[in-house]
């Protein structure tokens, strides 16, 4: 029976879309929702120098998605939000050893198959990877 899902966000459309078949299927089955937005701190390091004010501001960024998120729940369902930094697909599997999540709903990015290959993509390693099933929201 599920009962807690997670679900990645990154405030893609396609995450917007996760998130509202997350809602469906939460209330459905009397689920608790669990959003976790990881801040790509290894893409930001490829791109930039860290500094106080670039973290301050992706950790802002990821504030405002996880509220939208949050908001978008009706009440009498159960949520939570989390924040991390790091590698995304490292992250969101990490989090399903260190909690009870019985399901993961999660965007695509919708990349084309030669994109994919070459690029890979955080949802297929999670699909690949993950212990407990995964939808992904197109």
């Amino acid at each position: 029976m599920t009962k807690n899902i997670l679900v990645p966000v990154d405030g893609s459309k396609n995450s917007e879309d996760a998130i509202q078949k997350a809602i469906e299927l939460a209330q459905a089955c009397n689920a608790k929702l669990s959003f976790l937005y990881v801040a790509n701190i290894n893409q930001l390091a490829i791109n930039a120098c860290l500094t106080e004010a670039i973290l301050e501001s992706v950790t802002k960024a990821g504030d405002v998605i996880l509220d939208r998120a949050m908001e978008a729940v009706p009440e009498g369902v159960e949520k939570e939000a989390f924040s991390e930094t790091g590698s995304p697909a490292v992250v969101i599997l990490d989090f399903l050893e260190e909690h009870d999540v019985d399901l993961v709903v999660m965007g695509s990015r919708g990349l084309g198959v030669m994109k994919g290959v070459l690029l890979g993509s955080v949802s297929q390693y999670v699909v690949e990877q993950a212990k407990c099933p995964v939808l992904v929201v197109k």
